[in-house]
């Protein structure tokens, strides 16, 4: 069988199969919009159906407006990361016009913070051909730019067909993810093979990529080091700490699995910490909101009183919230406070392999970090913070704990907050780097 045959059966089976799985998408986004509304904004929007007030606000944009610029950041992590980068292009195509798309509520939300008159925010397409097709045609972007990992195999055809060049940025690609990618190779390979352009954050991403079968890669470092922690929010976390008589240990970003065995841990360390006084105070900031009250129920299990921040106001904890001894991060947006706030955090998704999350907004607070064996989707990123000193790397959470609360003396914590600011500032300029290959790439007539 000859390899072109190979990839139209796996194009085709892969649409197949999307067209069968649709029901129980489409009733996924509905069911996640109980507890998070916005997945429900413009839902027919996924399958490239897009209402009277979305098409007008299209028409709406100046005749003498730049090109469209489509960038696609899917969740909350790389809507963040976008920031930096659509800055950076808006300086390099003055005029431009963002089309900005997302697949989570986190995501959009945050995106809005992005937008400026005539720009357009909505939910990428459902992988299929025909949602694709509408989608292209009702925004007729210019250029395409997937932030990170987001490669999909119909929006790559579709993009092909209509001539609009596509490129991953802030590309990074880990070993596993790279297994599968050949193991998937007839289906996936082709849409690598379209890329314009790969910007990809370190030499074993940009290797790694080329082996999944992208044409044109450059390393051009992480965007995430160029992302500047609000100073309100710095000052927010500052006066919470102040508020609290108490140290506290932050968890960041946990994920399914990591609670429970973070406050069996805690609970544990607890009864015999009488060298810890005043005992710290455990803030937890789960990665996904609708886990929210799954958390309150485990810190009860675990006989520990709670209290969450969306209950706080704009003064910050009241005394029913000193007097607890959990925190919870259940607000949208303040992960720069509750890094201000903390003495040390934990990273969620390292202790588990789920392989991490982002651990430069942590440095770039001056937030000492412990990290567990996990870090795959950061790889490069949490060796260069451990080398720097900025971050400790252990092997199990009951340790992790064990570590945090050592790091918590004041000299250690100074010199750690020390070496993490400089950490995060020593690797910045990754956005003017990529802007600068995507307009050599294309090039757009002046306004």
């Amino acid at each position: 069988m000859t390899q072109v045959i190979k990839t139209w059966l796996a194009q085709q089976a892969y649409t197949l199969l999307l067209r069968l799985l649709l029901p129980a998408y489409l009733w996924r986004v509905w069911r996640r919009g109980r507890q998070e509304p916005l997945y429900r904004l413009e839902w027919p929007a996924r399958l490239g159906w897009y209402g009277k007030a979305h098409r007008q606000a299209i028409l709406a944009a100046p005749t003498s407006a730049g090109p469209v610029v489509w960038v696609h950041a899917v969740s909350l992590g790389e809507t963040l990361a976008a920031r930096p980068l659509i800055a950076a292009l808006r300086e390099s195509w003055p005029g431009m016009r963002l089309l900005l798309t997302h697949g989570t509520a986190t995501g959009r939300e945050a995106g809005r913070a992005l937008l400026r008159e005539g720009d357009v925010q909505t939910w990428l397409p459902y992988d299929t051909p025909g949602a694709v097709r509408r989608f292209l045609r009702q925004h007729r972007p210019a250029i395409g730019i997937l932030m990170e990992t987001e490669i999909w195999p119909n929006v790559q055809r579709g993009a092909q067909a209509l001539a609009v060049p596509m490129v991953l940025a802030n590309a990074r690609l880990s070993a596993k993810s790279l297994r599968q990618a050949l193991r998937f190779a007839p289906l996936l390979r082709p849409a690598a093979e379209s890329l314009a352009m790969a910007l990809a954050q370190t030499q074993a991403d940009a290797e790694r990529l080329i082996q999944a079968g992208a044409q044109q890669v450059k390393v051009c470092g992480n965007v995430k080091f160029d992302l500047t922690p609000s100073p309100d929010l710095l000052a927010q976390g500052r006066r919470w700490a102040a508020l609290s008589e108490r140290p506290v240990v932050l968890a960041a970003v946990t994920r399914e699995g990591e609670e429970a065995e973070l406050l069996e841990a805690w609970v544990g360390l607890a009864r015999s910490g009488a060298e810890h006084r005043p005992w710290p105070r455990l803030l937890i900031v789960p990665r996904h909101p609708q886990r929210f009250d799954e958390v309150v129920g485990l810190v009860a299990q675990h006989g520990l009183s709670l209290s969450r921040r969306s209950q706080w106001g704009n003064d910050g904890p009241g005394a029913q919230a000193l007097a607890c001894d959990v925190w919870l991060g259940d607000s949208m947006g303040e992960m720069a406070a509750y890094y201000a706030l903390a003495r040390v955090a934990l990273l969620g998704g390292s202790f588990a392999p789920l392989g991490g999350q982002n651990l430069i907004e942590a440095a770039a607070c001056a937030c000492p970090l412990v990290m567990g064996p996990h870090t795959f989707n950061f790889a490069d990123a949490a060796e260069l913070s451990e080398a720097a000193g900025a971050a400790v790397r252990v092997a199990s959470l009951p340790e992790g704990l064990k570590t945090a609360l050592a790091l918590m003396e004041p000299a250690r914590h100074q010199a750690m907050a020390t070496q993490a600011l400089h950490f995060a500032g020593k690797h910045r300029g990754a956005a003017y780097r990529m802007s600068q290959v995507l307009t050599e790439l294309v090039r757009f007539p002046p306004v």
